[in-house]
């Protein structure tokens, strides 16, 4: 076949159109998932700035507020503090990992990575005006758990970072919450959860707090996918807020350590998948989802379950991790949109779609709302990720209430 010059043109300008297009779909996906990604740190900074910015420079117990319901139990000034700190490291701590580098984000997150260091030492100081409790009462466990779960979603940025002497503080301060005796319900893997950091950072543990947490929770599976609260079913998120990402966090340290325990992490893992799967399922095609059952005053946090499995790139087949992206970013909107979510000073208030303190529970109080930050550990995927990289897809109640594919759904047998 011969060309004359006007078709080699022609051919040419084709070519070159085609790789164009490539070039603005190419920079449209990635402007789509970048924004989305500016968005979730907007937030997530937006969250943890009074608490880091205040406890670095040991002025939290001097500018936190204490908000509580009429009913409250007493002494949450006591524990209020370590729930906020460790909570909000517990979901901030997978972007915090992620190190610094020349980037934007990467300086940022340097910034962030130091306030943190500086937290953790005023938090576990002995001498200092913002030293926390961890053991005394009973809620400390719990809040001494989430700080370790952080420390175990970061231990190169927030663990091998810290100097000797605060590492030896992070150490005490954790053991001293033994004195604690957990409840029989899912509070067992706050004990567990401890004893994982101090196995993974010390090399020690006291094996029967796991092992017994372990083995409780698997005697508690009520299939789907899904743990009692103990001998009882509660219909709420605890298997998001605690149960499902404790047991992973705990068998992941076993694995690596090669105890005998860590293999029941595949099952632990399988069961995971199947939650995260019925998690997805649960969010509208606007962005809302259900409120039941307890501390609803969490808000986001309810997603923990669902955010670990798509950080642990580990998706049900059927579950895209763009489409995840999109139902979080919408659900994230949703909550941002109420204007009294925050005080005029930045702290968040109590609530579920902004100052609701009518939902919160007795034991709940300004720090426990910080377990919100929970869905955010999906930042620990590099911006490369298919979570980012990929071009948003509508999540399946929003696939299917506008008439696209509706796939059958199956128990988990």
């Amino acid at each position: 076949m011969k060309y004359n010059y006007c078709n080699i043109k022609a051919l040419a300008f084709l070519l070159l159109l085609g790789m164009f297009s490539t070039a603005v779909r190419a920079n449209s996906k990635n402007s789509e998932g970048e924004e989305s990604r500016e968005y979730y740190i907007e937030v997530l900074t937006k969250i943890a700035d009074p608490v880091l910015i205040n406890l670095s420079e040991n002025t939290l117990k001097e500018k936190m507020p204490v908000e509580v319901t009429p009913d409250a139990y007493a002494g949450r000034e006591t524990v209020t503090y370590l729930e906020a700190f460790g909570r909000l490291i517990s979901g901030m701590a997978p972007w915090l990992e992620l190190g610094p580098d020349d980037t934007e984000e990467g300086k940022l997150r340097e910034k962030y990575i130091q306030l943190t260091l500086k937290s953790i030492h005023n938090a576990t100081d002995p001498d200092s005006p913002d030293f926390m409790n961890f053991n005394k009462g009973s809620q400390p466990v719990v809040d001494a758990a989430f700080f370790a779960q952080g420390l175990l979603r970061a231990p190169s940025q927030l663990w091998e970072r810290l100097s000797p002497e605060t590492q030896q503080n992070v150490i005490a301060a954790l053991k001293s919450s033994r004195e604690i005796n957990p409840f029989y319900n899912n509070w067992l893997l706050f004990s567990a959860t401890v004893e994982a950091a101090l196995l993974k950072f010390e090399g020690e543990a006291d094996m029967m707090r796991i092992s017994y947490a372990v083995n409780k929770h698997k005697e508690w599976y009520v299939g789907d996918g899904v743990y009692g609260d103990g001998a009882d079913f509660h219909f709420d998120y605890y298997n998001s807020f605690v149960i499902q990402p404790m047991l992973l966090d705990i068998t992941k340290v076993l694995q690596e350590k090669k105890h005998g325990m860590g293999k029941n992490m595949e099952v632990f893992l399988k069961r995971a998948q199947r939650y995260a799967a019925i998690q997805e399922r649960l969010i509208s095609p606007e962005g809302t989802y259900p409120v039941v059952g307890r501390s609803m005053a969490y808000r986001f946090g309810a997603f923990q379950s669902l955010s670990q499995i798509a950080l642990w790139q580990e998706l049900p087949e059927k579950v895209k991790p763009s489409q995840v992206r999109a139902a979080f970013h919408t659900i994230i909107a949703r909550h941002m949109e109420a204007k009294d979510m925050f005080d005029k000073d930045g702290w968040l208030t109590l609530g579920f779609y902004g100052h609701q303190p009518e939902v919160a529970e007795p034991y709940i109080s300004t720090g426990s709302l910080y377990l919100c930050s929970e869905v955010f550990l999906v930042l620990g995927l590099d911006k490369d990720a298919p979570f980012w990289a990929d071009t948003s897809e509508p999540w399946t109640q929003k696939r299917i209430w506008s008439g696209g594919d509706a796939t059958r759904d199956h128990a988990l047998y």
